[in-house]
């Protein structure tokens, strides 16, 4: 028989895991499935999600404890953008760069066979609220599918009645276009220059930030000629909400209002992840 003090200290260690278990949250991720993006004049750059916007949060939500379950529009394996495969996404460590590369290989989040990505049409099946918060990363990808996925739309909309956390970086605030009354004849509209402010929006009115405008301008050489058909900042602008940007290009920037926890771009995943724990507590 185990000595007094021994069961004392391992009833304490299993009510400490228990606790810790209570307050584990359960972080939806949801990616695009695009692995391109149509640009003007029939060009096309290839694309995916960016690995830090991505694999940062993802690491500090499993390190504290939290499930997380990945998602796409219709559980194709998403695609990693090669240009994001960089140290100087992770601060120039390369050594950081191989451990959050390791994770993602582990996790086998772009394997056409063995991914456990799910379709937003599977996570609707389950049930929102199974999920505490939700994190969409960047990449350009988002702006081929995301910004006018009804199923997205929905899920969005769902969290925002409730006031559950919603954290976006990089391009993927350009998501929050789904949840607009017809998104699709939005987006149309903004590629031709023709959108107009929507009277009616939930977001409306708040306060966001993504990938401004002169950072898509310093980033163009990326695009190989190429020449997108409109930048998120102005299509969120258009929508209705309040755009704030960092004056620095490239510098980290945070934008909370309300459930909303928006980063500007690669350099915001972190605090942006940060913030989302915070919510998680």
């Amino acid at each position: 028989m185990k000595p007094m003090h021994q069961l004392v200290a391992a009833m304490a260690m299993a009510l400490s895991l228990a606790a810790t278990a209570a307050h584990a949250g359960n972080v939806l991720v949801v990616l695009s499935d695009a692995d391109r993006l149509d640009l003007k004049d029939g060009k096309v750059l290839p694309t995916g999600f960016y690995l830090n916007e991505l694999m940062q949060p993802v690491k500090l939500l499993r390190d504290a404890g939290h499930q997380v379950t990945f998602a796409t529009p219709t559980g194709k394996a998403p695609a990693v953008d090669a240009a994001s495969i960089k140290p100087i996404y992770f601060g120039n460590d390369a050594a950081s760069l191989k451990v959050h590369q390791e994770l993602l290989d582990q996790l086998a989040l772009t394997s056409k066979e063995t991914s456990p990505v799910v379709s937003l049409a599977r996570i609707e099946q389950i049930g929102y609220d199974r999920f505490d918060a939700v994190y969409l990363p960047g990449g350009h990808a988002p702006m081929q599918d995301l910004l006018k996925s009804r199923a997205l739309g929905r899920l969005l909309a769902d969290f925002h009645r409730r006031g559950k956390a919603t954290a976006l970086v990089c391009h993927g605030p350009i998501a929050l276009l789904s949840t607009l009354p017809h998104a699709n004849g939005f987006v149309t509209a903004m590629a031709s220059g023709q959108a107009r402010r929507v009277p009616q929006w939930i977001y409306s009115g708040y306060q966001v930030t993504v990938i401004s405008n002169q950072e898509e301008e310093l980033a163009r050489p990326q695009l190989g000629g190429g020449e997108m058909k409109f930048y998120p900042q102005s299509a969120l602008q258009r929508a209705g909400v309040q755009y704030r940007a960092h004056d620095t290009p490239w510098a980290p920037n945070v934008v909370v209002d309300r459930e909303l926890i928006t980063g500007q771009n690669p350099a915001s995943a972190l605090g942006v992840a940060q913030e989302l724990l915070k919510r998680l507590k």
